[in-house]
């Protein structure tokens, strides 16, 4: 399980660097914390599920903040299109 762990807090770093896929780096973040912790209960040694642990923990925040940023930009420039398209609108009355 903390080989588990490590390979999922790898890939969910690299999803949640990816526009458009931060949500999945998040959610792939999960499992690998959820994997490490058990791995840890188990009396794992070595560094393989402390590693997983820290990077699915980083792949999890980055993925969820990444992901609210890709939101509220959408939604900004959604408002802005929608001001010019009002302007635009107005201009031709």
């Amino acid at each position: 399980m903390a080989i588990a762990s490590l390979v999922l807090g790898i890939v969910g770093l690299v999803f949640a660097v990816i526009p458009g896929f931060g949500w999945l780096g998040g959610i792939i973040g999960v499992v690998g914390i959820i994997l490490a912790v058990v791995a840890k209960k188990q009396g794992a040694t070595g560094g393989a599920a402390t590693a997983g642990l820290v990077l699915s923990i980083i792949a999890t925040a980055l993925g969820l903040i990444l992901y609210i940023a890709c939101v509220a930009c959408v939604k900004a420039a959604g408002s802005a299109l929608e001001d010019v398209a009002n302007s635009i609108s107005a201009s031709l009355k």
